[in-house]
């Protein structure tokens, strides 16, 4: 999926924060109709992302922020876009909702030292520059992990029920109908990916 930078929209912002009882305080922001989002969280923490069907990209930064940055082919397609997050200690939970059918691009950008959780019903996801844990799973499309050191991944559990699955950084490619492969290895981080209906690629 491609398509144009779409012009800025006018969006509206609803933030509130509100302590809870163990001393964290958890920081709601929501935000509809805006081509672009960011928000300040650190390092070293763990990212919850709800996505909903299109085409994302996703890579780490030095930064200590969570960025997205939404482009569609018109530009009323970002009016309906709503980016809600949630920071409470070290977990942050971003989701989007209102993506457009078609022609509709997401990159998403998060600190690179970072535990990822993600889940998308359809589209085309891809991860780079992402050091840390990894949970990511999507029911329809393609999805490609750039891992960088392979060895920094101890357990690991690949899937793909309808498709390929392409692991060139563990030795591993497997195409047809169930298909799965796993190790349990000392290693710094774990790593679960499964695809639905698509291809799994690992470089």
């Amino acid at each position: 999926m491609r398509g144009m930078i779409a012009a800025g929209a006018v969006g509206l912002l609803m933030a509130t924060a509100t302590p809870v009882c163990n001393g964290q305080q958890t920081n709601e922001t929501s935000v509809r109709g805006q081509e672009q989002f960011a928000a300040d969280f650190p390092a070293n923490a763990h990212v919850r992302l709800y996505l909903c069907s299109s085409s994302v990209e996703i890579s780490g930064t030095n930064e200590e922020k969570i960025q997205v940055h939404f482009k569609a082919q018109h530009s009323e397609d970002i009016g309906h876009m709503r980016v809600s997050f949630k920071k409470k200690g070290d977990t942050g939970k971003l989701e989007i909702s209102g993506c457009p059918h078609n022609n509709f691009e997401i990159e998403l950008r998060i600190p690179q030292n970072s535990d990822l959780y993600a889940r998308m019903f359809a589209g085309d996801l891809n991860i780079r520059g992402v050091t840390g844990n990894k949970d990511v799973k999507i029911h329809a499309g393609d999805m490609s992990l750039a891992l960088g050191d392979a060895s920094q991944y101890g357990n690991v559990e690949l899937s793909v029920t309808v498709g390929d699955l392409d692991a060139g950084a563990f030795n591993v490619s497997k195409d047809g109908l169930f298909r799965s492969w796993h190790r349990y290895a000392s290693g710094k981080y774990s790593l679960h990916a499964h695809v639905g209906a698509g291809d799994l690629t690992l470089q």
